[in-house]
Formats: structure tokens, C-alpha cells, sequence
């Protein structure tokens, strides 16, 4: 199977790498369009902040690349935020897949520390990308910034509130967490959405 990375200004990258190599796949890293559209999967991971992640994306044109992929694409962490419509992070519109704002949490006592980092469980788990798994499994999250629940989340998570772990719409799903940070549940959840 031929497996690209949006290669982009956003850290984490090689550890997606890494987990898909344990898995016996060695994937494309790439920001060359024509290599994305030809791929069977997409994974579009990251670590950084949305405004100058997407003022890279926009000066390649691979918002627009993205946005009109038709193989399924999976958004991990910053790349969930950047396929919603808008970020607090930045004040910055980003891709739009996802008719969602992304909204940075706000600690409404002490010991809710931002960012939210660690492990967490996840819940009211609907979709085939959990095959195999089931409500209360824990995986690995970093993040300041969060997607609230809605019309296409399909995984729940809670840290000050509930909001959205994971979601799914067309052939675009995300995770929230690092499922190539999160063990066994994370692998799963990556030979998943290869098999999907």
C-alpha cells in the first residue's frame, strides 16, 4: 500500500514515520501534490501552531491539495484543528473539511493545567477506525486547543469538558491524540484506518 506524510512546518512527523515503519510500511514523507493525489492513504500529522502552519500550506497551495483529496486521509492532533473551518490559535481560518472552530481550552480551576498532555481515555467510540477496541481505552494527548463535540465526532474525550477525540466526515477522519504515541490501542487504531 502507498502511504504519504503531508511533509509540512509542523514537528512530530517522524514519529508517524517510525510507527508505520514497526508496522512494516515505509511511507512517503512529501509536499509535492501530484505524489499526494496518487497515494492510497494520507496521513496528515503535526505539532506546532495552526496560523503559521497554515501560512506555509497556503504558500504551497496545499490547503487546496488537502481539501480535495478523495482517498481517505487521516488528520492527526494539529492536523485534526487545521481540517476545521477556523482556529483560535492565531485568529486563522484553516482547510474547512470540518464545519467546526477550534477553541482553546479555558481552566475553570487549578489543577486544569494547559496545555492538556498525557494519557486519556476515550468514549462513545462509533466507527469502523475502532475496530476492535472499546470505550475507556487510553491514548496519548498533547494540545492546548480543542474541537468541541459535534454533528461529526466520533470519538469523545473529556479535560474540562467534553470535546471531540476524533471525528469523520467523507474520507476525512482525525484523531485528536497520537495514535503513533498511544501503544497498542494507537497501532490499532492506525491498522484501522489502513484497512478501512
Amino acid at each position: 500500500m502507498n502511504v504519504a506524510i503531508v511533509k509540512y512546518n509542523a514537528g512530530n512527523i517522524y514519529s508517524v514515520v517510525n510507527a508505520l515503519r514497526r508496522m512494516g510500511i515505509e511511507p512517503l514523507l512529501t509536499d509535492n501534490a501530484e505524489e499526494l493525489r496518487k497515494a492510497d492513504r494520507v496521513l496528515f500529522p503535526g505539532q506546532g501552531h495552526a496560523a503559521k502552519a497554515m501560512d506555509y500550506l497556503r504558500a504551497r497551495r496545499l490547503d487546496e491539495v488537502i481539501r480535495d483529496l478523495k482517498q481517505l486521509v487521516l488528520g492527526i492532533c494539529v492536523g485534526q484543528q487545521l481540517l476545521c473551518k477556523h482556529s483560535e490559535e492565531g485568529n486563522v481560518d484553516c482547510i474547512g473539511v470540518f464545519n467546526a472552530d477550534v477553541k482553546r481550552f479555558q481552566p475553570t480551576k487549578h489543577e486544569e493545567k494547559v496545555p492538556c498532555m498525557g494519557w486519556n481515555q476515550l468514549y462513545d467510540t462509533k466507527s469502523p477506525l475502532y475496530k476492535g477496541l472499546h470505550d475507556g481505552n487510553y491514548v496519548y494527548f498533547v494540545h492546548s486547543f480543542y474541537v468541541p463535540v459535534c454533528q461529526e465526532t466520533i470519538a469523545t474525550a473529556d479535560y474540562i469538558l467534553p470535546y471531540s477525540a476524533s471525528m469523520h466526515k467523507d474520507n476525512f477522519y482525525t484523531c485528536q491524540f497520537h495514535p503513533e504515541k498511544s501503544g497498542k490501542v494507537g497501532e490499532q487504531i492506525l491498522k484501522n484506518f489502513l484497512e478501512l
